[in-house]
């Protein structure tokens, strides 16, 4: 099975007022036809970032892909023009971002933004847009579609917003949805039903997602395989299986032991990572996480380890055997 994107040996720049930094360096992965590929990670880690390189959404005046290549469907979407991605955009891959209220154009009705963004990619009369906006609210599961159609977003709760996001992100059908951080401003209730659609519709389309979130409980719910980023690089990548039942990265080990366990007494602490993410205008040398990583050495400090490939799965640590080891004695 041929990849539906590949991301190979993306870097990506940014200008400030010392200079250039990088947030994104030298990362790769691949989602396939139909695969929730879910990029998780500390904010600071690049996610993001990369999403936004996938989409080409950068700025472009601060914020350029200096290295790698994105290829979608065997195209390289680093080397489109502005123009070719606009066709691209909507029609191919959509995003559905954090926060509807800012996403959605408050002086609009939700009728008026969800054919606007049919009638822009598709040759439809307005009619046929009208119905077609109509099918898609009643694809995500809103009620009353006439009132609804005729608000404003302001009108809407925030789980309604998001899923009218949903609509017109899925309005041209796309092959690739990249849903960043959608769940983060909603209850746990509504951020459920959220994720259940998305896993419903990814079924009915055959489309793939690239879901990007900091909660590993999220990533178990809706991903097949997991990309786990830190200050900027792939740490570790393997199915869901594999990342939450042997996970080998110590960083990935310290955001699966920082989830609230539902067993045990309520007194007891949750565990944290020592330390926080490195500053992208000071990172250190060696492994970026070796600052904040128990089992570090001097080779951790003095060189920086490449991506091991065994079994299917990566991982970007030179002790990473050892730490398998320790952690199974431990148990």
């Amino acid at each position: 099975m041929k990849p539906l994107l590949e991301v190979k040996n993306l870097s990506v720049d940014f200008k400030n007022d010392q200079g250039y930094v990088r947030p994104v360096e030298n990362i790769s992965f691949q989602v396939n036809p139909g695969e929730t590929v879910c990029i998780v990670g500390e904010s600071g880690s690049g996610k993001s970032v990369t999403s936004m390189s996938i989409m080409r959404l950068l700025d472009y005046e601060n914020g350029s892909i200096s290295e790698g290549q994105i290829l979608f469907q065997g195209e390289d979407l680093a080397r489109k023009s502005k123009e070719e991605m606009r066709k691209i955009r909507g029609n191919d891959i959509s995003i559905i971002f954090q926060e509807p209220m800012t996403a959605l154009n408050p002086v609009f009705t939700i009728g008026k933004q969800l054919t606007e963004a049919i009638l822009l990619h598709q040759d439809k009369s307005k009619n046929e847009a009208w119905i077609r906006a109509k099918e898609l609210l009643e694809l995500v599961g809103i009620n009353d579609i006439d009132v609804r159609m005729k608000q404003y977003p302001h009108e809407l709760s925030g789980g309604m917003r998001q899923r009218v996001m949903i609509a017109i992100a899925l309005s041209c059908d796309p092959k690739l949805l990249i849903a960043d951080e959608p769940t983060t401003a909603l209850d746990v209730t509504i951020e459920a039903q959220i994720l259940n659609l998305l896993n419903e519709l990814k079924e009915k389309i055959n489309m793939s997602i690239i879901f990007i979130t900091h909660d590993m409980g999220v990533a178990a719910e809706i991903s097949d395989r997991i990309v786990v980023m830190y200050a900027g690089k792939v740490v570790e990548e393997g199915d869901v299986f594999q990342i939450f039942d042997e996970p080998t990265h110590p960083y990935t080990r310290g955001l699966l032991n920082s989830i609230p366990s539902e067993e045990g007494p309520r007194q007891e602490k949750l565990t944290s990572i020592k330390g926080t993410i490195p500053s992208i205008n000071n990172m250190p040398g060696g492994c970026r996480f070796n600052p904040r990583c128990e089992y570090a050495t001097s080779q951790c400090i003095e060189k920086e380890p490449q991506l091991y490939k065994e079994n299917g799965r990566q991982v970007a640590c030179w002790n990473y055997k050892e730490v398998i080891k320790k952690e199974s004695m431990a148990q």
